[in-house]
């Protein structure tokens, strides 16, 4: 008799258990195995990230607290030297692809298609680490500007003056570029802005990152 309880009851715990699994499938629970993620918050002091060493702790920081198994994540940051030197550009950061958000959705399959008409980048796929949506065009606070200092290709900007909030030290003046997580689908022209360069920072301080619709929010990718 003590037999069966014991298996009665091994069995009651792993239908529980698979019951479980199934109900955080059914809800697109996959951090685990996420590649890509927006931050769900900024370090809290505008642009100023400490360096791409701070930016990617604080992708990792908040990756492992979301439950995932990687432990390499990358900030999609892009740095210039001065006097025009070669920077670092944010492409070479992170991996070759492919690459997917919260919920298992595949948001580009290589850096070829990243940076391409090709990305599945919009409102609905940027998610966080905690898969939930990022405020855009129509929220309150609109926060779709997401640091990158890139260019479309994803490469360190050429454009002349400070496009990186001095390489991600800076919390006052200057300026860095942004893109859009919440570009629209390409027949939208209206909103079909960049994802990764959209236009340059009123400033770097908080303040001004909200002033035009930003919230020092990051893009963060698990290189493959």
């Amino acid at each position: 008799m003590k037999r069966i309880g014991i298996t009665a009851a091994a069995i009651a715990v792993a239908f529980a258990a698979g019951a479980a699994q199934a109900q955080d499938k059914a809800k697109g629970k996959s951090a685990g195995d996420m590649t890509f993620f927006v931050t769900s918050v900024g370090k809290g002091n505008g642009a100023d990230l400490g360096g791409l060493e701070g930016a990617d702790a604080h992708c990792n920081a908040l990756a492992k607290a979301a439950g995932s198994k990687h432990a390499n994540w990358k900030a999609y940051l892009s740095t210039a030297l001065p006097g025009g030197d070669a920077g670092v550009n944010a492409r070479e950061r992170i991996g070759k692809g492919p690459w997917r958000n919260a919920k298992g959705v595949v948001v580009a399959k290589s850096l070829n298609d990243l940076h391409s008409d090709k990305a599945n980048i919009t409102k609905e796929t940027a998610l966080s680490e905690k898969g939930e949506p990022i405020k855009g065009r129509g929220d309150t606070p609109n926060e779709h500007d997401i640091l990158t200092g890139s260019d479309p290709s994803g490469m360190y900007s050429t454009a002349g003056g400070d496009t990186t909030c001095g390489n991600w030290t800076k919390s006052g003046d200057g300026s860095a570029i942004v893109g859009h997580h919440d570009r629209q689908g390409l027949k939208d022209t209206r909103h079909m802005k960049s994802w990764n360069s959209s236009h340059g920072s009123r400033g770097c301080s908080q303040d001004q990152l909200k002033a035009s619709g930003g919230a020092g929010l990051l893009y963060c990718f698990a290189p493959n």
